[in-house]
C-alpha cells in the first residue's frame, strides 16, 4: 500500500487516501501472509487499486463477501460458521442498500454454503436472530469477515495457499472497480444536467 501511496502522489502511507480503507486492509493482509518468493507478484495489482474509494457502503459489503465465499469452502471447519454468518450478513446488507428482498444468495454464496450444509445451517439459525446495523457491520462484521478469510485461507489444506490470496484479493479489486464505475455512470447524467449551459 505505500506504493499505492506513492504512484498516486500522496504522503507515503500503508493506508493511503486513494483506495478504501477496507481494500487496502485486505490487501495489507494479503501481502503480510504471501510467502516471500510470491510477493513480487502482488506488485502488478498495485495500480488498479487506485482511485478505489468512497463511502458507500456496498464496497464494503461486497469486499467481505467475496472474501468469506473464497475462504469458506477451504476453511477449516471451527471457522466455518463464522465464515458462513460473514456470506449472510453481507448478502442481507447488499439486499438492504439495493433495496431487495432478504434471504435470496448470489450465484457464488449459494456455491459456497451449500460446500458446508453443517455451518451453513447454523449460520442461517444465528442470523435470523440478529440484525446488524449498517454502522456494526462497517465498523466490525465486514473488517473480520476480511481477517478471517485471510487467516482461514493461509491455515487452509490447499495446494497454493498465495495464488488463492492474489486472486482473492484480485476477485476484490474488480469488484470495487465495478462497483464504483456504476456508481459514476449514473451520477454522470446528473452532474450534467445540473451543470449551467456554456456560454455564447
Amino acid at each position: 500500500m505505500e506504493l499505492a501511496s506513492y504512484l498516486a502522489g500522496e504522503r507515503w502511507s500503508d493506508h493511503p487516501a486513494c483506495t478504501h480503507p477496507l481494500l487496502a486492509a485486505l490487501a495489507r493482509l494479503v501481502n503480510d501472509n504471501t510467502g516471500d518468493g510470491q510477493r513480487a507478484r502482488l506488485v502488478g495489482l498495485v495500480p488498479s487499486i487506485i482511485g478505489l474509494a468512497g463511502d458507500d457502503l456496498r464496497i464494503d459489503a461486497r469486499i467481505a463477501l467475496r472474501c468469506a465465499t473464497t475462504a469458506l469452502p477451504v476453511a477449516a471447519a471451527e471457522r466455518q460458521l463464522a465464515l458462513a454468518v460473514s456470506v449472510l450478513a453481507a448478502e442481507e446488507m447488499l439486499a438492504r442498500l439495493d433495496g431487495r428482498p432478504s434471504g435470496r444468495l448470489s450465484e457464488p454464496s449459494r456455491s459456497a454454503m451449500e460446500q458446508v450444509p453443517l455451518a451453513a445451517a447454523q449460520a442461517r439459525k444465528f442470523s435470523r436472530a440478529a440484525r446488524i446495523t449498517e454502522k456494526g457491520f462497517r465498523r466490525y462484521a465486514a473488517p473480520n469477515a476480511v481477517q478471517l478469510a485471510v487467516v482461514g485461507i493461509v491455515q487452509a489444506c490447499v495446494p497454493d495457499p498465495d495464488a488463492l490470496l492474489r486472486d482473492l484479493l484480485a476477485g476484490a479489486i474488480a469488484d470495487c472497480a465495478a462497483l464504483i464505475g456504476e456508481r459514476d455512470a449514473v451520477s454522470a447524467p446528473a452532474a450534467a444536467v445540473a451543470a449551467p449551459a456554456p456560454m455564447s
